[in-house]
């Protein structure tokens, strides 16, 4: 089964998630911009600059990333690739501070177990011995 097929709507959404709003989450931002021509372009879409407008606008990119529109530039109409929204995060403590990393966060997990192996090397030099121990024992064993 194919996977679900994703809406131009949502493709602004996700890229200027992905681009713009965890960019300035990890910076630390109070607020950022985004220009509707930059995802217009990024995205290769053909006139739909009314498109990436609504989705930058929508309740569900908005309410989605926890942000609030603060301001919108461009020509009256509002539909233009010169309009250039700018947001401001709704939770300002998690943007005080840089976003933190999983997978950093996991560096030293197993430092108490290896402690109480007596260390990593002496922990990897165990492993070694006893798997040189059964490799000669299953040598052994086949020539018998």
């Amino acid at each position: 089964m194919k996977g679900a097929v994703v809406s131009p709507s949502d493709s602004v959404r996700q890229h200027s998630q992905e681009v713009y709003v965890r960019q300035a989450r990890h910076r630390g931002a109070t607020t950022f911009t985004i220009n509707v021509g930059e995802v217009h372009k990024a995205l290769a879409l053909k006139n739909r600059v009314p498109l990436v407008c609504m989705a930058l606008k929508s309740k569900k990119f908005l309410d989605g990333n926890g942000l609030r529109l603060v301001s919108e530039t461009g020509p009256p109409s509002g539909q233009s690739t010169t309009v250039t929204y700018t947001y401001e995060f709704m939770d300002k403590t998690s943007c005080s501070e840089p976003s933190r990393d999983p997978w950093t966060e996991l560096r030293g997990i197993a430092k108490d177990i290896f402690a109480a192996l007596g260390g990593g090397e002496a922990f990897i030099r165990s492993e070694r011995a006893q798997f040189s121990a059964s490799a000669a024992e299953r040598e052994s064993g086949g020539k018998a």
